[in-house]
């Protein structure tokens, strides 16, 4: 993906282009009719009175600029549950939500439309197959709001709810998950962590301070072709980054405007996004599990359905990751380790719930289950998460009799787990 492609798709997710586009064809709409006298020469059966056109101009007018104000306090309402009752980063997923800037554009193209061609009718302009065709184009829209409406009102029943966030929030960072997966290292050589540091190399920092958004890997490996570089990446979207950090070491002659141009390829910003980014949506998804684990909202059941997305979601990481062919042969990334994605999803929820009886079992059969899939590494940042969690139990307040159902509840999957592994291998060995 480069640059482009990713900024247009950021763009597409803005409220303010697709607004911009429904009230330009609101007025193209509305100054269509102009051409009927031309354009449609038959002659109309029926007149159709000024007045009448009007009336029905001025009912959409009022009520679409209602409708509208409405919706935007719905929306800023649905934000503030979200940021209270799920996490302030969730929001991000909201504020582009598909449903909403279509409703929102249809509104806004409507209204412009009406103001447009009152004002024209008002003129005198539209004669009497323009004052025809307006009716008919006027019929139409309003179809198109009735339309809207009822999605709008179906709409509303999820929009902000905790459940419906939940499942945003498990989407995006699927999303995001399999698109990392469908290329681990963006088309450049796997710069793994065991790997030499390349040999006189040139650091180029970052000039700011924030998270890296986005990484043009394409047009990095247009640079270092053309200069004949070799660039190793350390670091992926949504490392928070100094001005001292490194964002990439080059091998090669580098002049102060070749750096200038390697640091422009990575985007930075404020605040993370979801986009090349897959530890974000694990974060956000862990934020919300620890937001319903606090006293304030005491919520242990939101919880352990976070458990359960976020074991389905590493289970999805655990199954990719194979070789793929270079694309960019001048470029080295640092791929993303197995041990800070587990860091991500259960860290803040095993420290929150350590005294939770509930949250504890949950998390020890979760982190189970994922001992049995994936390489080597995953399964050893899921056992390294589940002794880190019992540990935490065992120092928490909980009583004994409580940390002794936990401790029957891990002998009992574990025998579990050595039944399936045992029936698995004399399967195989009869197949």
């Amino acid at each position: 993906m480069n640059y482009w492609t990713w900024f247009l798709g950021r763009l597409k997710r803005q409220l303010w282009w697709q607004a911009l586009a429904y009230g330009a064809l609101g007025v193209l709409t509305a100054f269509a009719a102009l051409g009927a006298e031309t354009f449609f020469p038959w002659q109309i059966p029926w007149d159709i009175d000024r007045d009448a056109v009007s009336s029905l101009l001025t009912v959409i007018s009022s009520s679409m600029l209602a409708v509208t104000t409405f919706s935007l306090g719905a929306m800023t309402a649905a934000f503030g549950a979200v940021t209270s009752n799920v996490t302030p980063r969730a929001t991000l997923l909201l504020m582009e939500d598909r449903v909403t800037h279509n409703v929102l554009s249809s509104f806004i193209g409507a209204f412009i439309f009406s103001i447009v061609s009152t004002i024209v009718l008002h003129t005198g302009s539209y004669g009497e197959r323009g004052r025809a065709v307006l009716f008919l184009i006027t019929i139409l829209v309003i179809a198109l709001v009735v339309v809207q409406l009822l999605r709008w009102i179906n709409h509303l029943i999820s929009l902000g709810r905790v459940g419906a966030t939940i499942e945003r929030v498990e989407k995006a960072a699927a999303a995001a998950i399999k698109e990392r997966l469908s290329t681990p290292y963006l088309g450049a050589h796997p710069w793994l962590p065991d790997a030499p540091h390349p040999n006189c190399a040139t650091l180029i920092a970052a000039n700011s301070i924030g998270c890296v958004q986005f990484v043009d890997i394409p047009r990095l490996s247009d640079i270092a072709e053309e200069h004949q570089l070799q660039i190793y990446i350390p670091l992926n979207a949504g490392a928070f980054v100094y001005e001292d950090v490194a964002l990439a070491f080059v091998e090669g002659a580098v002049s102060s405007d070749i750096e200038d141009e390697i640091r422009s390829q990575f985007v930075m910003a404020q605040q993370r996004s979801f986009e090349q980014d897959p530890r974000f949506g694990l974060i956000v998804m862990a934020e919300i599990g620890s937001r319903a684990l606090s006293s304030a909202t005491n919520d242990a059941g939101t919880a352990l359905d976070v458990i359960g997305r976020l074991t389905r979601l590493l289970t999805l990481w655990s199954t990719g990751r194979a070789e793929e062919p270079v694309i960019y042969p001048r470029l080295h990334l640092r791929p993303l380790v197995d041990g800070d994605l587990f860091d991500d999803a259960f860290m803040i929820i095993g420290r929150d719930g350590a005294h939770l009886v509930e949250i504890q079992v949950r998390l020890q059969k979760a982190l189970a289950a994922l001992q049995r899939v994936g390489g080597e590494s995953f399964r050893a940042s899921a056992a390294r998460h589940a002794e880190l969690a019992l540990a935490r139990a065992q120092a928490s307040q909980m009583i004994r009799s409580d940390l002794q159902y936990i401790a029957e509840e891990m002998k009992r999957v574990r025998q579990i787990a050595a039944v399936q592994d045992a029936s698995s291998q004399s399967c195989a060995r009869i197949g």
